[in-house]
């Protein structure tokens, strides 16, 4: 039985880590147009690599106000594209869920700020300071 993925028949893999499953040797990349490229860490059998970060990111996450924690899910699952596709997919449902579980609204990004979510997740992978994505995903924001 295939497990739940949002990213399932679309992704070399899905429902695992990459480096969990058979393929190990491709590594994950964000094109970033004129800034380049962001590497996340490489793809490894096990993931032992990944599964610790994913460890120690949530473990801080969880020290965290519920808002900021849920933002900061977002980012953090983004940033380590800790699956072959649908990270950022993923990391949203992951944001929303943690926000919901601690009784906060979900957040919704409005197709009419697309190009300004793309333009600051852009500037978010090169520079690496989370600051302006947290300011925006926080706009976002319904009570």
């Amino acid at each position: 039985m295939d497990r739940p993925s949002i990213a399932r028949n679309e992704a070399l893999e899905w429902g695992v880590f990459r480096g969990e499953g058979e393929e190990v040797h491709y590594n994950a990349r964000v094109h970033l147009g004129e800034l380049g490229t962001h590497f996340p860490p490489a793809t490894e059998a096990g993931a032992a690599e990944l599964n610790r970060i994913f460890t120690a990111g949530i473990n801080i996450i969880k020290t965290l106000h519920p808002v900021e924690g849920g933002l900061a899910m977002f980012l953090f699952g983004a940033y380590f594209q800790f699956f072959f596709d649908g990270n950022k997919r993923t990391s949203r449902y992951m944001m929303n869920g943690w926000l919901m579980k601690h009784g906060y609204n979900p957040v919704s990004i409005p197709a009419t700020r697309a190009l300004e979510f793309n333009s600051k997740m852009v500037r978010f992978y090169h520079s690496k300071n989370a600051t302006e994505m947290m300011a925006f995903l926080l706009s976002c924001y319904q009570e």
